[in-house]
């Protein structure tokens, strides 16, 4: 009789067409995992397909939108009927919002909370049952911005706050049914985020009224730290992404660079918040 080979772990991952999504995708696939590769459009996915013919690897690219429940019980449902088993997710969609309130809409930070919390609550809810059974992990792309508020991000960060709040309240009871959950905090990315918050520095600036002088100097400031030797490469996440996916018992909570911790420790011990609004209103000119 043959010894049959285990089936290899299974991982789902959302936002895998450009930046830290496409980078953990073929990560993860390098590694041995079943790699679940999903995106809202597929009309976009020739970058992750070119990647992964680069990089020798397989995967199964297909179409999920985190704010639309039919397609994320949809592909749940493709995935454990495909393999058999769901053993991690990797909530990673996510989009910028750029502006402040009396500029933004309501609904602006609607759409923000939508896709960015709302979608890592219900595609986690979905994936529970299955995770439960394989004894499985979430682990979730926040951002610094999880953790200090940051000018002219009122809706991102607000979205990013909502979901560390989330996820920190549901780890330990997700641990007693035998279920990680992980955040991870990436500073600086040089990825195609920033540009998929349609920014024109020039025209934001013109319409923001009263606070146009704060916005170019906030647009300023971030445009030098996001191009410069301070950001990290998707593929640099992607490895932390990876040894949260693997290691024995990583921690709740993973800064992805030096950078990123010591900006996300000046929060932490900043018990009045002087310290963080000292800090964020240098990046507005004051």
């Amino acid at each position: 009789m043959t010894n049959q080979q285990p089936a290899p772990p299974t991982v789902l991952i959302t936002g895998t067409s450009s930046g830290i999504g496409l980078a953990t995708a073929i990560a993860a696939a390098g590694a041995g995992w079943t790699t679940i590769a999903t995106m809202r459009n597929l009309t976009r996915s020739d970058a992750l397909r070119s990647a992964a013919i680069e990089a020798g690897v397989e995967l199964d690219i297909r179409e999920l939108d985190v704010t639309d429940q039919q397609t994320i019980d949809r592909e749940i449902a493709y995935c454990t009927d495909r393999y058999g088993r769901l053993d991690a997710v990797v909530n990673n969609a996510g989009s910028a919002t750029v502006g402040t309130l009396e500029v933004l809409t309501v609904d602006d930070f609607r759409s923000a909370m939508e896709v960015n919390f709302f979608g890592v609550v219900a595609l986690t809810r979905a994936a529970l049952p299955h995770l439960r059974a394989s004894h499985g992990r979430i682990v979730t792309i926040s951002s610094v911005g999880g953790a200090v508020g940051q000018p002219f991000n009122e809706a991102y960060c607000a979205a990013k706050f909502a979901v560390e709040g989330f996820l920190e309240s549901l780890q330990p009871v997700a641990k007693t049914v035998g279920v990680g959950v992980y955040i991870i905090e990436p500073g600086a990315v040089s990825s195609e985020f920033v540009a998929n918050a349609d920014i024109d520095p020039t025209a934001m600036a013109a319409s923001a009224g009263a606070y146009g002088p704060a916005l170019s100097a906030y647009i300023s400031r971030t445009t030098a730290q996001f191009a410069g030797n301070s950001a990290q490469t998707p593929d640099e996440v992607a490895q932390t992404v990876l040894a949260s996916l693997q290691d024995n018992s990583p921690a709740f909570r993973i800064q992805t660079s030096e950078g990123a911790r010591e900006f996300v420790a000046n929060k932490l011990s900043d018990l009045d918040g002087s310290r963080v609004t000292s800090m964020t209103a240098g990046w507005v000119g004051l």
